[in-house]
């Protein structure tokens, strides 16, 4: 049973205790919402004493925003990166003053509520922004008409004295601030499952009791619907043209205290707020009294509740922020917990997920996999996360999910000190050298009877809108690139396609013994696991009985692809009808167990979170040490913009560029004595990713591939080859040595490497339509 708080403690032992409370919950972040204010309405029937946002109506001036005036300031936020459109306006000013009721009239609305609910729309639907809204006081059925065009809703409780209603005091002709009122939207809010914030205003004459009160109520009705996902501790500033104008400002002791007990009362999974320019100091005390959260700030409009205070500039509030031992992060409107169906209208949730990292934090800038674009700043200064530096500490064979997890959560000055780290890991086992293949890729097919939710590429009976048509490839083209491919100097193909319906066992066999028939020297490295399940199946083998007759037939190595994220809870929702973890791991343990080699992948960015990314990582060293086999790690972005489950709103937009060069560096310390290479994907980040890859861990460019077809019919927009004379000098930019390698790592005939150099270009494909043909 938790010991009783003794609130009467000296300030400096409360803000002792609510510190350790908030870092066991947030133990290294303090996070903010980069926002634009839209102050939709002035009017308001309420007149507190202290409100300079709320004026009566004048002649001539309008009395709400129009739509194209919220979509000038909403479009304005976008541009500058914001992803929250705070809505803030009077409580129902037209139950008080005809000229609302006329302009609403005019606009085509009864209400306030039904304009706010069409304008949240636009915004919406117009902008990508994520409407939160404040229209203060409100019944179920609104809060269930608004949670469709909204992420989240919020409303000041501000006191639960109703000595403060009477005349003399600050809500004295406001009947929206009645206690009762207030506490019942509240209750309103968590049966509508509406992610909410509300908190307090100190230092309008409450007393420290009241406070407690307000406190204790606010988690009750978090008890009862789980639905207060932020409070604000916001501290009284008088204003000249209100009737407090003359009252104090409120008292710095008192402002800390509250925020202190607040921590102490409210559950750790309720963030806590205080705005940063409303501080009485630096800031610094909000932090040390027990905030996790600076709220919304704008790099574009002023804060209308407080116009004499402007908002810090975000580089600032970083700097403020690591000078606390913290590191500062932006966040959505609607925090992580609460994007989830149970919490968020079908519309919204989407709109979530493409405005979110892997840990429901905001997605930093306009890079995407497989794009061009510029890649987003990540900066050097702030603090180390203590936790990240004791990680980067140990033995790396040692770490345990939890660690791994904390470090795909580095970012400024933590980031740059894992991808150091990874780097001088990386040099440990490869000294300067940057590998590459000269390899060609051929996709026998895209026709597939699977349903995998991710992929662009395979086509089923009905996708021709799709990228491409279904083509079978005949046998003779097939034999012709495989030539092509060796006369190009390539020393490898690798084949994959989709598990065509006629497909067998014998089909794959066929495929294996023609790609020798056409180059014998070359090095085969095909199919992944599910074509190995699929062939085995056919044919009535086993798994390793079936890897003999392959690896008989001239089969080199595998694609460890097939491999998404090897975690069931993730698979059962990407690809249902898929192999599942054990599966996967069960083709590579029979081919391990022959002598084959392997590559092995993860495919990131699209619905799991870092706990899955470290869950793969730790399931892939763990077979290394007890089978061996797998020659590189191979992270690969996922490339949303034309994968069906991206288009129908279900996933993210791949991960941020921090969490792709992230996932490089957490795989080397990861698998650093268990797998010595990490492969970066040029074609999903880029040559500029790639090469900011290598610097973090990565020691391998992959392959030239001569065609790439899976990654481009997902909306890739980067070449389908890149030389090995491009390979050489981006690798010597980097001052390392470039060697070309074969598929296993062992050296390359310098003939061979000649030949690459001087490759002729390549002859015209012929991807051949879809028929039905014979399975051996």
């Amino acid at each position: 049973m938790t010991a009783p708080l003794d609130l009467e403690q000296d300030l400096g032992t409360l803000m002792a205790q609510a510190r350790a409370r908030r870092d066991e919950a947030y133990p290294h972040l303090v996070t903010y919402s980069p926002k634009v204010f839209i102050p939709l309405t002035k009017l308001c029937r309420d007149v507190c004493h202290y409100c300079t946002f709320a004026k009566p109506p004048r002649a001539g001036q309008p009395i709400y925003l129009s739509p194209e005036e919220v979509l000038e300031i909403a479009r304005a936020g976008a541009a500058q990166g914001c992803r929250e459109a705070l809505f803030t306006l009077g409580e129902k000013p037209e139950l008080r003053y005809r000229a609302a009721r006329e302009a609403l009239a005019a606009l085509g609305f009864e209400s306030t509520v039904d304009y706010l609910a069409h304008v949240a729309k636009l915004v919406r639907d117009e902008t990508g922004l994520l409407p939160h809204l404040n229209p203060g006081t409100l019944t179920q059925d609104a809060f269930d008409r608004l949670k469709e065009v909204s992420a989240s809703m919020g409303m000041m409780l501000e006191t639960t004295s109703n000595r403060l209603m009477q005349r003399g005091h600050p809500h004295f002709g406001s009947p929206d601030k009645a206690p009762d009122l207030r506490l019942a939207t509240l209750e309103a809010a968590g049966r509508a499952r509406v992610p909410f914030t509300t908190g307090l205003l100190v230092g309008i004459g409450e007393t420290r009791a009241e406070r407690i009160e307000a406190l204790l109520a606010i988690k009750a009705s978090h008890a009862r619907h789980g639905h207060i996902q932020e409070v604000i501790i916001q501290n009284f500033m008088p204003k000249a043209d209100t009737k407090m104008r003359a009252h104090p400002p409120a008292d710095p002791h008192e402002h800390l205290w509250t925020i202190a007990v607040a921590r102490l009362i409210l559950p750790p999974e309720i963030s806590l707020q205080a705005p940063p320019n409303l501080a009485a100091g630096t800031g610094a005390e909000l932090i040390a009294a027990g905030i996790n959260d600076w709220g919304g700030v704008s790099p574009v409009t002023i804060d209308h509740v407080n116009p004499e205070a402007p908002w810090p500039e975000i580089d600032s509030l970083a700097a403020l922020t690591a000078r606390c031992g913290k590191t500062l992060a932006p966040r959505l409107t609607v925090y992580p917990p609460f994007q989830t169906p149970r919490w968020l209208a079908p519309e919204i949730r989407t709109r979530v997920l493409r405005a979110s990292d892997a840990s429901g934090l905001c997605f930093e800038g306009d890079w995407m996999p497989g794009q061009h674009g510029a890649m987003p700043r990540i900066r050097r200064s702030g603090a180390l996360d203590p936790a990240i530096a004791d990680i980067l500490s140990r033995d790396p064979q040692t770490l345990d999910e939890a660690a791994l997890e904390t470090l795909f959560s580095a970012r400024d000055a933590s980031f740059h000190a894992v991808c150091a780290h990874a780097d001088r890991l990386r040099a440990q086992v490869n000294g300067a050298q940057s590998h590459f293949v000269v390899t060609r890729n051929i996709n026998y097919t895209n026709v597939c009877t699977y349903g995998c939710t991710f992929c662009a590429f395979s086509k089923g009976k009905r996708s021709d809108a799709l990228a491409g048509r279904a083509y079978d490839l005949a046998l003779p083209e097939f034999k012709r690139r495989v030539a092509e491919a060796w006369a190009r100097g390539g020393t490898e193909v690798c084949l994959q396609g989709g598990i065509h319906p006629d497909y067998t066992g014998a089909t794959y066999l066929a495929l294996v013994k023609a790609a020798k028939e056409a180059a014998p020297d070359i090095h085969v490295h095909a199919f992944s696991p599910l074509e190995i399940t699929q062939g085995a199946r056919t044919l009535g083998l086993s798994l390793s009985d079936y890897l003999k007759q392959l690896k008989s037939a001239g089969l080199g190595s595998l694609p460890g692809t097939a491999a998404e994220i090897l975690d069931d809870e993730i698979r059962d929702q990407i690809a249902p009808d898929k192999i599942t973890t054990a599966q996967w791991f069960a083709v590579m343990e029979a081919a391990h167990g022959l002598g084959i080699r392997s590559t092995a992948t993860i495919m990131y960015g699209h619905i799991e979170r870092p706990v899955h990314w470290a869950r793969h990582l730790i399931r892939l060293r763990d077979h290394q040490r007890r089978f061996g086999g797998f020659t590189e790690f191979v992270p690969l972005p996922f490339v949303a913009l034309e994968a069906p489950m991206y288009l129908r709103g279900q996933s993210r937009r791949g991960p941020t560029y921090r969490e792709a060069v992230l996932m490089h560096a957490v795989a080397r310390i990861a698998l650093q004595g268990a797998i010595d290479h990490i492969q970066t994907s040029w074609v999903k980040m880029g040559p500029e990713g790639a090469r900011d890859c290598l610097g973090a861990g990565a020691d391998d460019m992959g392959g030239t591939l001569m065609n790439e077809s899976i990654t481009r019919a997902a909306g890739a927009v980067h070449g389908q080859e890149f030389a090995p004379h491009q390979m050489i000098d981006l690798i010597h930019s980097l001052g390392r040595t470039p060697v070309q390698r074969s598929t296993l790592y062992g050296p390359v005939p310098p003939d061979r490497q000649a030949r690459a150099r001087q490759a002729a270009p390549l002859d015209e494909m012929i991807n051949t339509p879809l028929r039905r043909k014979a399975t051996a």
